[in-house]
Order: structure tokens, then sequence, then C-alpha cells
């Protein structure tokens, strides 16, 4: 992750992915967002910037839904309290194909009491995909909390499971 300043100016691409249409902002040096465009409208009205690390991304989410990458190399950073920074760096080890319980989560960052906090900063990432908070799910294996709602985060769970483990059905 790398600092921002507050002079960066942040552009805009838009990517019509199997999920629907991602936002995908970032300043020349690295991507500060990726979310869902607010409506189809947004990214027809919008022009989309030809930057190259934008390019970049764009690419390697065309690959990742192509099951042809796990591992993104784009250099982001989102702005947050220490905690949620934390948290965010913990759910970037969260390996393609595999998922942690909020639990898990709040022991990886040397807490078991923090899971609420962890649950609440999972909740603010800005970076879906990304920083793969998807694969949070519930200490019972059910689909809890997703910014991009239930449907998707089930499509990218078991989209990962199918490319890693060859498994066509996870929920």
């Amino acid at each position: 992750m790398l600092p921002e300043t507050d002079i960066d100016i942040i552009t805009y691409a838009y990517y019509d992915s199997p999920v629907g249409i991602l936002k995908i902002g970032g300043t020349d040096q690295y991507i500060t967002e990726i979310s869902f465009a607010s409506s189809a409208s947004e990214s027809v009205n919008n022009q989309s910037s030809s930057s190259p690390i934008l390019h970049k991304c764009t690419e390697q989410l065309i690959e990742y839904f192509s099951g042809t990458r796990q591992v993104f190399d784009i250099p982001y950073h989102q702005r947050g309290t220490e905690f949620q920074e934390k948290v965010w760096a913990k759910l970037s080890e969260i390996t393609y194909g595999a998922t942690y319980s909020y639990s898990d989560l709040a022991k990886k960052l040397g807490d078991p009491k923090v899971i609420r906090a962890a649950a609440a900063a999972n909740g603010k990432n800005k970076l879906m995909i990304l920083v793969p908070c998807h694969r949070v799910i519930g200490a019972d294996r059910s689909l809890v909390g997703y910014a991009g709602g239930m449907p998707v985060k089930k499509w990218l769970l078991q989209h990962e499971f199918r490319i890693k483990h060859g498994v066509q059905t996870l929920f």
C-alpha cells in the first residue's frame, strides 16, 4: 500500500463485469476504489479515464473473472483508521479460494474479542475483490454481510472455489 496525498487526482474507469458494472478509481500511482457503479447510466454518463493504472486494473479484473488470475499485483491504497488498515491488510492475506470467519479474522488480528470491530472495518473496505472482503463468512460457514449483496458474494466465492478446487457449488 502506498501513501495518499491531499493533491492526488482520482480518475475513474468502468468495467462491465459478470457481477455488475464496477467503478474503478485511482491516481497515477495506485488504485483507491473498486465499487459498484451507482447506476448503469453512471458509467455511460462519465468518460472513462485512459490512465495506465486503471487500464492495468481493468485487465487484471478481466483475468480474475475469466479464471486466469488469482493474485493481483496492482499498487493500491485506501485511507482508514489504523485499525481499519490493519484489518484490510489481513483481508489481503486470505488466499484465492479460501475463506475466514469473522472469528478467524479477529484471531489473526491478535485479539479474539474484536470480532464486531473487524466486521465493521471489513464493511468499510472500498477495494472490493482487490482486498477480498467477500472471503469473510460466518463462523457457521454461512454467507453474511457484503456491500455488493449476497448474490454477488455467493457468485464470487463459487467462482473462486470452482477455479481453485474444481468445486461447482459452495453455498
